[in-house]
């Protein structure tokens, strides 16, 4: 499979570390938080595949193209802005999550509205690069920050703070059934897969996903549910760790490097995680407004040339943004994130069904 699909699967894999994925885990520790791990593993990564193969049958061709081949316009109009509303929720949430973070911890004098809207300048931008630049600009990110995360995980492990009894204790709790709201939260870490409705129509050669390649990404995705989950609790405890708000946040200003540049690894660690929360966003967001474009395209709405359709809907995301931000909280951001987080089942069941019929179709 393309290098690319791989970047989209990670970054959203990485992202999820320090959005409201670990609460929701850690709140569930004792009521089968390893178990709903375990099984949405399985199926996240069956659903990578299911994607991948589907994807790999129309080189060089979106869903909005596929739907339009070969589905009725009754059907293709309300699934496409289910899919609007779907991507841009996915992206508010890490914008609103990420900007409250940054108010706590890195510039606490700041209002979050001005954070949002640095952040959305520079998102902005990014979304509406055509998808081909998007996705190199995805890669040179990725392949800066790889060694950090890779650092920070390898002192994660291995540090001082690290209490493997507090890890044993939570494996004790490995024979509760799944619960939902875990196992929904898990699943939200494979959605990385689904932003080939948009991307693959840079892939314009067949790419096939090697048994191999899924073991890789099976163990891969394991490792960082695991860590996810097992590192907070090592250096935090198991019985009161539910009362952080950040989790990982406080477990990594429980790490030091002794001989580092910078010693205290929050730092590195809010850095590096605002480079991947802004891939997150970018991704979501150009996926958004690809989606609206198959929609909605005004031809004579131009200035000089130039279609300004785009802009209107990225203008769209500004006004929701900032609309929104003053009137929530991060404890009304948890709640509306783990309602988001519940309907994800529903949704890979709705995308694999379409996708089911399409390939029925295309047969015929």
């Amino acid at each position: 499979m393309n290098r690319y699909f791989y970047y989209l699967v990670i970054v959203n894999m990485i992202a999820n570390i320090v959005a409201s994925v670990p609460r929701i885990l850690i709140e569930a520790r004792a009521r089968g938080a390893i178990a709903s791990m375990v099984l949405a593993l399985f199926l996240g990564c069956a659903f990578i595949y299911i994607m991948a193969r589907f994807f790999h049958s129309f080189p060089g061709k979106g869903l909005p193209e596929l739907l339009k081949e070969h589905i009725s316009k009754w059907i293709y109009i309300p699934f496409v802005l289910y899919l609007i509303a779907a991507w841009f929720l996915a992206g508010l949430v890490t914008l609103i999550t990420y900007s409250f973070l940054l108010k706590r911890f890195l510039t606490p004098d700041m209002p979050v509205t001005w954070i949002i809207c640095i952040f959305l300048c520079f998102i902005s931008f990014g979304v509406l690069m055509n998808t081909k630049s998007v996705l190199y600009t995805i890669e040179a990110i990725v392949v800066f920050n790889i060694p950090l995360v890779i650092l920070i995980m390898i002192k994660a492990y291995t540090g001082e703070g690290m209490k493997w009894d507090f890890v044993k204790k939570s494996v004790m709790y490995i024979y509760p059934i799944p619960d939902y709201s875990a196992f929904s939260a898990c699943s939200y870490v494979f959605l990385g897969a689904a932003n080939l409705i948009i991307f693959n129509r840079v892939f314009t050669k067949k790419q096939k996903m090697s048994w191999l390649q899924l073991g890789i990404t099976l163990l891969i995705a394991g490792g960082n549910l695991a860590t996810t989950y097992f590192i907070p609790i090592g250096y935090n405890g198991f019985d009161q760790i539910d009362r952080l708000v950040y989790p990982w946040i406080l477990t990594s200003d429980s790490m030091r490097i002794e001989f580092g540049f910078v010693e205290r690894v929050l730092f590195i660690f809010l850095v590096l995680y605002l480079a991947i929360s802004f891939l997150s966003i970018l991704i979501h967001w150009h996926v958004t407004v690809e989606l609206l474009k198959s929609l909605f395209w005004l031809k004579r709405f131009q200035w000089k040339g130039r279609n300004l359709t785009p802009y209107l809907f990225v203008s769209l995301f500004w006004f929701i943004s900032l609309i929104i931000v003053p009137y929530v909280t991060e404890q009304d951001v948890t709640v509306y994130t783990m309602s988001f987080f519940n309907i994800l089942p529903f949704f890979f069941i709705v995308v694999l069904a379409m996708l089911w019929v399409i390939k029925r179709r295309a047969k015929t």
